[in-house]
């Protein structure tokens, strides 16, 4: 017999990409494979240019595109473009009237890409490392000054903060996941992700609505706001697992089949991944709010304390529906044993009755000439009077002490 092989969820194109990204990159010098034991840590512009020049020369390594978007906005205006030509953008010095400049990054296939912008803005080797090799824990980290950096974009403050983001979004009735790397650095916030979308266009809406609250706050400002959209997106997911909650308690107390605790071990490990990606968000999110840096502005920490107390409320939700799923499991399993129970009542009370009924056969189906009864007119019709008897006796005893 064939054995029938198990069923693997479906991969998220994204992260078919990147391995694909991966693989070939693993037959180059220095490339984006994972670092071994003793390997120097860190990737710098240098090592990414390297490694953009060489996937070019390799058959079959063809880059997938990548979406570089940028929105300049102050008090007063928004501006959006799609920027095509990346080198003469970074060559052009950052407008003194524009208060923040968002650069969005939607692909981390093109590294020759990201190894210009990190030359530009003077991002740190280990965190293009984190960003680049993914999944990575959510996390917040303070980098001092590097070299190669652009004072026209580093404004006074030549810290450079970076946020590593897990964002989670419901397509389809599935839940993905992708990273999300931030990088602030005086007026200029850098976001890059993975292609696919975002849980982001309220915000941009925001930015091209006038009188807009986060055209008045700081680079740090949109950083809180998108933190605030990653963390607060948590809710229709979880409102979705309880949704399915419900329906497969239902089923457990009506129809407890096999396939009802497949699915609910299948809620068990996902809202488990969950709490993996919220827990260190939590943290994230504290880091971000305490340290102290000029770069975050006295209006940002007030709200991200209110982001914090949403992580907070978000890792009580999990833990509540993953008790409720751990319940349901107990519940299949007593609801089972019950019905087992049932079946198990219903056969040994038939057993029971046919017992004596079978004992009566055996012996007037013995082959013995003298039987006292087998010469008797109303023979049969005694033995089956005899049998209705002894069963209607045992049904009347079963009741009488509540067996039935």
């Amino acid at each position: 017999m064939k054995k029938k092989q198990r069923a693997h969820p479906p991969i998220n194109p994204m992260t078919q990409a990147l391995r694909r990204l991966r693989r070939a990159a693993r037959r180059l010098p220095g490339a984006l494979a994972k670092p071994v034991p003793g390997h120097a840590p860190g990737l710098s512009p240098e090592q990414l240019a390297a490694v953009a020049r060489d996937q070019q020369a390799v058959p079959g390594a063809a880059v997938e595109p990548t979406t570089v978007c940028c929105y300049d906005y102050a008090p007063d205006r928004c501006t959006r473009r799609v920027i095509t030509d990346l080198p003469a953008f970074l060559a052009q010095p950052l407008d003194p009237a524009v208060s923040v400049r968002w650069i969005n990054i939607d692909g981390l296939s093109d590294l020759g890409a990201i190894a210009s912008l990190a030359e530009h803005f003077g991002l740190h080797p280990l965190a293009v490392e984190d960003m680049l090799h993914t999944p990575q824990r959510p996390k917040f980290e303070l980098f001092p000054p590097a070299n190669g950096d652009s004072s026209d974009h580093a404004s006074t403050c030549n810290d450079l903060i970076f946020i590593v983001l897990i964002m989670a979004r419901l397509v389809d009735d599935a839940v993905t996941t992708e990273q999300v790397s931030l990088f602030l650095r005086g007026r200029v916030l850098l976001t890059f992700q993975e292609p696919g979308g975002d849980v982001w266009e309220p915000i941009r809406q925001r930015l091209m609505q006038d009188g807009s609250k986060l055209r008045q706050q700081d680079a740090s400002f949109l950083a809180y706001a998108m933190l605030d959209a990653v963390v607060d997106h948590h809710f229709p997911i979880l409102e979705f697992y309880g949704d399915k909650l419900e329906t497969l308690e239902a089923r457990v107390l009506e129809d407890p089949r096999p396939t009802v605790i497949n699915q609910i071990h299948a809620i068990k490990r996902e809202l488990l991944l969950l709490r993996r990606e919220v827990w260190p968000l939590r943290e994230a999110v504290n880091q971000f709010q305490r340290e102290p840096s000029e770069l975050v502005s006295n209006a940002t920490r007030t709200f991200l304390r209110d982001v914090h107390d949403h992580a907070v409320a978000v890792i009580e939700l999990i833990e509540t529906y993953r008790e409720l799923a751990g319940g349901l499991a107990e519940t299949y399993l007593s609801s089972v044993s019950v019905r087992m129970n049932q079946v198990m009542k219903v056969l040994t009370i038939f057993a029971s009755i046919f017992i004596p009924l079978t004992f009566l056969a055996g012996v007037y189906g013995m082959n013995f000439k003298y039987l006292p009864e087998l010469e008797w007119k109303w023979s049969y019709p005694l033995f089956w009077g005899v049998c209705l008897a002894v069963a209607g006796g045992m049904l009347a005893w079963f009741r009488k002490q509540k067996w039935l």
